[in-house]
């Protein structure tokens, strides 16, 4: 088969795809499709068999409906598909609109070398728990409803929500374009969408800021399902907080995986920059976090539910704020005093845990607490929930093998716009004949 891949004239330049037409860019992506390395790794069985059993229990839930994989029920149409895979989940990619927002908007440049991974994991992690929310849905087809309007006021939460969900999702995959366009040498498409990399960041803020404390507003119309504990007028406000540093410390469990993973991958910049990155994360992260237990201390005071804390919910309400929110502030605070990244490492790990249970808390746990009959996840749910996470690092893994997401791709460093200044004839060869 002819090879879809031209020869470079100079040592350690990158092969340059033939994508200027069309059977090009599909051997190209073809070619791209087959794994790179081993193939029978630990990793790849076990996540492989997960998500294939996992595409089984999906195909028996959209044959037989939900009641046949999940424990879901009229008084229980929430469970963990929602509770972790979407309200989670979204949490965790409070990342992407503020890292964007320092390094584009701010020009704080420190951080630049991280966020087009973060943006990516950002980006995964709405693709796919938007699909996890169809999974959630007992007619999927009105997915579309909250986007038109039909069934539901303009002045509706979940109407907002979904917006602001469709929307952000957009600047993500437009502000993850410009790593898929130096990947197939599209330099025009590139130089278009660096151009828009600003008014995109600005509109995804704002949309992500509107997302994240829409998603706490829409349990502001079940005050009384939700446990006093964890029910608060402030629950949008809390929201947006505990997405900043939900977004830190996903952002740091990830650079901990990726630099061991993918070292290959990783530029020098990237290299001697990391403790430095890693360090202001975990100041952002304290600082944010100072924020949250501030409000959660006003909430218990003007509420005057300081005597609940003595009840068993009281106490599995201490575990969360203060084991997991209160003890990772002590310990970010302590790694920063002596600059230990290892300490930030671990600490992000609790902070997950600590986003983790406050979600499952609002959304599952403290949700009809009074009720008899308890809603707990089948097996089914669980071992879906595994399977998106498993096909979103799948994903993850070969984007980050393929584009330059760990580092500037080396004919377009320094933010040059055009393949003449990258000094790569063939480039602008194949530039040339493309226009």
């Amino acid at each position: 088969m002819e090879s879809n891949v031209k020869p470079m004239p100079a040592a350690g330049r990158m092969p340059v795809p033939d994508t200027g037409t069309l059977s090009g860019f599909l051997r190209f992506f073809l070619q791209e499709l087959k794994p790179k390395g081993k193939v029978l790794t630990p990793f790849n069985v076990i996540t492989g068999i997960i998500i294939l059993v996992g595409i089984g229990i999906i195909a028996v839930r959209f044959a037989k409906g939900l009641g046949a994989v999940t424990n879901l029920s009229q008084a229980y149409p929430w469970g963990i598909w929602i509770g972790f895979d979407v309200v989670t989940g979204v949490a965790f990619a409070g990342g992407a609109y503020i890292l964007t927002f320092a390094v584009h908007i701010l020009k704080v440049k420190k951080y630049e070398p991280i966020v087009r991974a973060t943006v990516l994991n950002g980006f995964l992690a709405y693709v796919f728990y938007s699909g996890a929310l169809l999974l959630d849905l007992g007619r999927p087809w009105n997915v579309i409803n909250p986007i038109v309007g039909r069934g539901f006021g303009y002045g509706s939460v979940l109407f907002l929500v979904a917006w602001h969900f469709l929307l952000y999702t957009l600047c993500l995959f437009v502000e993850t374009a410009p790593a898929a366009a130096e990947w197939l040498r599209w330099v025009k498409a590139r130089r278009i969408l660096r151009k828009m990399t600003t008014a995109t960041v600005i509109l995804g803020v704002t949309l992500s800021t509107l997302h994240q404390a829409g998603l706490g507003g829409l349990f502001l119309t079940a005050p009384a399902k939700i446990h006093p504990l964890w029910y608060s007028s402030n629950i949008p406000v809390l929201f947006f907080i505990s997405s900043m540093f939900a977004g830190f410390s996903m952002i740091i469990i990830e650079s901990r995986f990726t630099h061991r993973i993918f070292s290959d991958r990783v530029d020098a910049e990237h290299h001697a920059s990391h403790d430095r990155i890693l360090l202001g994360l975990g100041k952002g992260s304290a600082s944010v976090m100072s924020a949250y237990l501030f409000l959660k201390v006003i909430d218990l005071t003007h509420g005057h539910q300081w005597g609940m804390l003595l009840t068993p919910m009281g106490f599995w309400y201490l575990v969360e704020v203060l084991g997991f929110t209160l003890v990772p502030l002590v310990l970010y605070v302590a790694a920063i005093r002596k600059r230990s990244v290892e300490l930030v490492r671990n600490t992000a790990f609790l902070t997950a845990v600590g986003v983790i249970l406050n979600r499952l808390n609002i959304s599952v746990i403290a949700f009809k607490w009074y009720e008899a009959v308890r809603y707990y996840p089948s097996i089914g749910e669980i071992w879906v929930t595994l399977a998106v996470i498993s096909m979103e690092l799948w994903v993850f893994r070969w984007v980050i093998n393929r584009m330059p997401i760990l580092g500037e791709h080396p004919d377009f460093k320094s933010g040059k716009e055009s393949a003449k200044e990258t000094n790569n004839p063939e480039v602008v060869r194949w530039t040339v004949s493309a226009s």
